[in-house]
């Protein structure tokens, strides 16, 4: 099963030059807890801006260049949707963590989204695509703590796709 986890903007801006454009502490904390002993699946950029590998996590790079190589034991680098397809029908929930190319290309396939809607615009060049609520369903809101360490107002909202 795939799930899509994401922080973006009101305006649907999720970073610039290849960086996140806030630091949102408890947004890190609830992406660690949620994804941690699961797959990620994001894109080489977005792995290249992670600045490593992320603990007990196994991570799934796509990639077009065939060349590319990271030697890892818990990374597998993949360059076609058949390499996704065991991920799609996994009973595990597996983690889409971008960047925009991965989620617009892996959205048909998605169950579950876990957005932080940050409530500011952002200048940015990566955009998340428009949530369709005709496709999907608000399934929990929950206001996220603004503090010292979160200086932006943002919720926490789950989506569910709607039965076809």
């Amino acid at each position: 099963m795939l799930s899509i986890i994401v922080a973006k903007a009101q305006n649907n801006i999720i970073g610039k030059d290849n960086k996140l454009l806030w630091h949102i502490k408890d947004d890190l904390k609830r992406f660690k807890n949620l994804t941690t002993g699961h797959v990620i699946i994001m894109g080489r950029k977005t792995f290249e801006s992670l600045g490593g590998i992320l603990p007990n996590r196994k991570h799934i790079i796509f990639s077009q260049n065939p060349d590319f190589k990271v030697e890892n034991e818990n990374v597998k680098i993949v360059h076609s949707m058949l390499e996704i397809q065991e991920y799609i029908e996994s009973e595990e929930e597996c983690f889409v963590i971008g960047g925009a190319m991965i989620y617009n290309l892996l959205m048909p396939y998605v169950n579950k989204m876990y957005v932080t809607e940050i409530h500011k615009d952002f200048e940015g060049d990566t955009f998340f695509p428009k949530i369709n609520l005709d496709v999907w369903k608000e399934v929990s809101r929950e206001k996220g703590p603004k503090d010292l360490e979160n200086s932006f107002d943002y919720e926490y909202v789950v989506y569910e796709r709607r039965e076809k």
